[in-house]
C-alpha cells in the first residue's frame, strides 16, 4: 500500500516535495503527462527540470547572445520551456530550474580559455574523461548566471545550482594550474560564487538553491572540491545535500551498510546538518533551508517503496519535511509500484 505521507491536498504553503526530470522527459509528451499525474496524485508537489545539464547543453531556445554564439542551445529538446512553466503554474505545481553550474565540457570545448588547464596548458579532463571550466573565472559565473536571470522570466519559483564545486579528484593540484583571482582557496571561489550569483538572480519571487555532496553535512573540510557547509549554506536560500545511501562507504557513521540502511543514514547526516546550520546561526549569521536529496534509483540493493519511506521518515523525525527525489531516467517508486495501492 503506498503510504509514503504524501497524500495531502497541495498548497504553497505546503512542504516542498519534488521529483527530477529531464528535457527528454519535459520533451516527451506521454512521459511528461505520466509524471505530471504522477505529481497529481500522490501528494508530490514540485518538479526539478533541467534548463542545463550535465552536458553544458541548453535545453530549451535561448536569446542570450553566448548561447547563440557557441550553439550551446542547439536541438533543444523543449520547445517551449515558458509554456511548460505556465502549464504546471497552472497545476499548482512548484518548479525549479537545475543549471549545472561548472561541469560544463560543451563550454569548456567552445571557449578553452575558460577551461580547467594543465600545468601544461593543455585542457584537463578528469577521471571520466570530461573537460571542467575554470570555477575562479569570473566570465564561467557570469554564463550561468545569465541562464538563470533568462528562465526567471518565465516564471521558474526556484533556480537551483548544481555541480556548484571543483572536480572531485584528489590530485587536482598537483594537475591544474587555476585562473589566477581573488579567491586562496575552492572554498572561498566557491563561496564567492554563491554570493555574487545571490545578489545577480535573488529576487522576492525567486528562491535560489544549491546542490551539495552528502558527507558536506559531516565533514569539517571542503572535501576537496570547494564545498564547505558552513560558508555555502550563507549564501542560498535553500541547501540540498545530495544524501544517497548508495553513494556511502561501509562503515560511515558506524553502518556497516549504509545503503542497507537509508533510515540511519539520513537520521546521522541531517543531524550533523542541523547542527552545522545552528553553529553558524549562533555567529550571527544566515543560513539555508536544508531540503535534502534522497535516493530513488537501484544500485547495489534495489529501492522500492519502504527505503524511500525509510529516508523521508528519517528527515520528518528531525523536522527536515522538505526533499527532492533522484532518479536519473525519471522512473519513479510510485510508478512502479502504483498497482500495489
Amino acid at each position: 500500500m503506498l503510504n509514503i505521507n504524501f497524500l495531502f491536498p497541495f498548497s504553497l504553503t505546503e512542504p516542498i516535495k519534488g521529483i527530477y526530470l529531464t528535457s527528454k522527459s519535459v520533451s516527451t509528451t506521454d512521459k511528461f503527462n505520466e509524471l505530471t499525474s504522477l505529481v497529481d496524485n500522490t501528494g508530490l508537489n514540485t518538479m526539478v527540470i533541467d534548463v542545463k545539464d550535465d552536458e553544458g547543453k541548453i535545453t530549451y531556445d535561448s536569446e542570450l547572445p553566448l548561447v547563440n554564439e557557441i550553439q550551446s542551445d542547439k536541438n533543444a529538446p523543449i520547445k517551449d520551456l515558458a509554456s511548460v512553466v505556465q502549464t504546471l503554474k497552472e497545476k499548482n505545481i512548484y518548479t525549479i530550474a537545475r543549471i549545472v553550474v561548472f561541469k560544463d565540457p560543451y563550454l569548456a570545448k567552445k571557449k578553452s580559455e575558460w577551461a580547467i588547464k594543465s600545468k601544461n596548458r593543455t585542457l584537463w579532463k578528469d577521471k571520466s574523461g570530461i573537460m571542467w571550466v575554470d570555477p575562479h573565472r569570473q566570465e564561467v559565473w557570469d554564463y550561468s548566471i545569465s541562464i538563470a536571470q533568462e528562465v526567471s522570466k518565465f516564471g521558474f519559483d526556484e533556480v537551483q545550482w548544481d555541480y556548484v564545486r571543483f572536480p572531485d579528484y584528489k590530485n587536482i593540484d598537483k594537475e591544474v594550474s587555476f585562473a589566477s583571482s581573488p579567491f586562496p582557496t575552492k572554498e572561498a571561489a566557491i563561496g564567492g560564487f554563491l554570493q555574487y550569483a545571490y545578489s545577480k538572480v535573488k529576487t522576492p519571487n525567486l528562491t535560489i538553491s544549491a546542490d551539495v555532496f552528502g558527507l558536506t553535512t559531516s565533514v569539517k573540510d571542503d572535501m576537496g572540491i570547494g564545498q564547505k557547509w558552513e560558508t555555502m549554506t550563507q549564501h542560498v536560500d535553500v541547501i540540498s545535500p545530495m544524501m544517497y545511501p548508495s553513494h556511502y562507504a561501509k562503515g560511515t557513521y558506524g553502518i556497516a551498510n549504509p545503503e542497507a540502511s537509508p533510515y540511519q543514514l539520513i537520521k546521522k547526516g541531517l543531524q550533523d546538518a542541523i547542527a552545522k546550520n545552528h553553529e553558524v546561526q549562533s555567529q550571527g549569521k544566515p543560513v539555508a533551508k536544508i531540503r535534502p536529496w534522497y535516493q530513488d534509483f537501484d544500485m547495489r540493493i534495489p529501492y522500492r517503496i519502504k527505503e524511500v519511506q525509510d529516508q523521508i521518515r528519517a528527515g520528518n523525525e528531525l523536522g527536515i519535511t522538505e526533499y527532492l527525489l533522484w532518479n536519473a531516467g525519471n522512473t519513479y517508486t510510485f510508478s512502479r509500484n502504483a498497482s500495489k495501492r
